[in-house]
């Protein structure tokens, strides 16, 4: 069974959606019982990192993410789900959960791209660049794009943590990983069957 995390700060349907689709069983719960029992955990979220926090804290369901993570069960984190496992946000200035090293960065003002300037939130579709193989990303092409909403984007104090990159106005981690622990700043669960391949990666994932 796998547990999507609901705390408040989701876009769950369609990951459940998406989940199921795949004919994987999952449930959406805030349950600890049920988040302990799981053989997998997915941490989605739309939304800002404070009132994410306050929701975890409110609900305890941070000790039960820090239960999965060192189970060494697979988890895996999507969008606002991918920056509140680094170590502090620069949004509402949060500390975070802490279990990747890192900040979470917004984009700064005047971005530009062969001289036009882009609009923050980076919304829409992009490619992601491979840096460090993993499990998550077979079969992923380098013509694949994933559907991005965000302000802010992940910066791991360890580059061995970043896994993928993408570009916009600058470069930015799109993808981070460490040990049972992987996360996607874009959403697989809006983009198509790239993002249908990644999920049922880490469904399947096999940890040494």
């Amino acid at each position: 069974m796998i547990a999507i995390i609901d705390y408040d700060a989701g876009n769950l349907t369609s990951v459940e959606r998406a989940v199921k689709h795949l004919d994987y069983p999952c449930v959406v719960t805030n349950d600890m019982k049920e988040i302990e029992s799981a053989e997998r955990v997915i941490f989605p979220g739309v939304g800002a990192a404070g009132s994410a926090m306050e929701s975890l804290s409110r609900l305890n369901l941070g000790n039960a993410l820090k239960s999965a993570v060192d189970s060494g069960k697979p988890v895996l984190g999507i969008c606002l789900g991918t920056q509140i496992i680094m170590g502090h946000s620069d949004e509402n200035d949060t500390p975070c959960l802490g279990f990747v090293d890192g900040n979470v960065r917004m984009f700064p003002d005047g971005l530009t791209e062969e001289g036009r300037k882009l609009k923050i939130p980076h919304m829409g579709w992009n490619r992601i660049q491979i840096k460090i193989d993993h499990p998550i990303l077979s079969g992923v092409q380098t013509y694949d794009e994933f559907y991005f909403v965000h302000g802010y984007y992940p910066e791991p104090s360890n580059s061995t943590h970043v896994i993928a990159t993408t570009e916009y106005g600058l470069t930015f981690s799109s993808v981070i990983g460490h040990d049972n622990i992987i996360a996607t700043q874009f959403h697989p669960e809006k983009s198509g069957e790239p993002g249908l391949r990644i999920l049922k990666n880490f469904c399947e994932w096999k940890l040494c």
